[in-house]
């Protein structure tokens, strides 16, 4: 499980983590996030993200 970049903003995605406020449980790899998921910073879509 990478960690991606929203290249944007520069907020990583870290699957270790999660996105708790996103409603994402620690341990979901990116490629699992729902489609509709945004940057939780700027709000850019999954196609914005790059591997870190």
């Amino acid at each position: 499980m990478g960690k991606y970049v929203c290249n944007i903003c520069g907020y990583e995605y870290d699957p270790e983590k999660g996105d708790p406020d996103g409603g994402i449980p620690p341990g979901v790899p990116f490629e699992d996030l729902p489609e509709d998921w945004t940057c939780p910073i700027c709000g850019s879509g999954k196609e914005e993200f790059s591997p870190a």
